[in-house]
């Protein structure tokens, strides 16, 4: 077995292990150079700080969009509804036509329809780490709606099953 073959087989069972963790599914839009937005799906959106609003994500360094998303200064990520799985494997896909049917609005970042929230932000920071960039926005606008999240996890989008019943998670939700 060759040294790359081995690295490679370690990098993927690291990707099977990390897959465990079930992650919410976003897009993440921004103005391109040329008046056209850019975007992709991405699952390492975080909430970062309340005061300030700060979001995070990261974007692999080898993305193709990945000048025009740490060199724009806004972005907008929206939290995909769990019926957007679709929408979610064209953002995802290199070279599809990913806008169509969405707008844009007059900055140039759309909002994505029908999604659970979004959040307009004006990039913050921006670190390197390892392979990756995290990008830290803060939030300058947002809006939440009530559809049921996506979610990801072990290679899948999946469904959240329904409320689970534990009578301190129930108080602190509606508190």
């Amino acid at each position: 077995m060759s040294k790359n073959h081995t690295h490679d087989d370690a990098r993927r069972e690291l990707r099977h292990a990390l897959g465990r963790y079930t992650t919410g599914v976003a897009i993440v839009t921004a103005p391109g150079a040329d008046g056209r937005p850019v975007g992709m799906t991405i699952n390492s959106f975080s909430s970062v700080s309340l005061a300030p609003a700060l979001v995070s994500w990261c974007i692999d360094r080898d993305a193709a969009s990945y000048e025009t998303f740490v060199n724009t200064g806004k972005f907008c990520i929206t939290v995909l509804a769990e019926n957007q799985a679709e929408l979610a494997l064209r953002f995802a896909t290199r070279g599809a036509d990913k806008f169509r049917d969405i707008e844009s609005d007059s900055e140039g970042v759309p909002a994505i329809a029908g999604g659970c929230a979004w959040f307009k932000c004006d990039l913050y920071r921006s670190f390197d780490l390892g392979d990756h960039t995290m990008l830290i926005g803060e939030i300058r606008e947002y809006a939440r709606h009530s559809p049921a999240p996506l979610v990801f996890s072990d290679g899948s989008f999946q469904r959240l099953q329904t409320d689970y019943e534990h009578p301190g998670l129930r108080s602190a939700r509606a508190a």
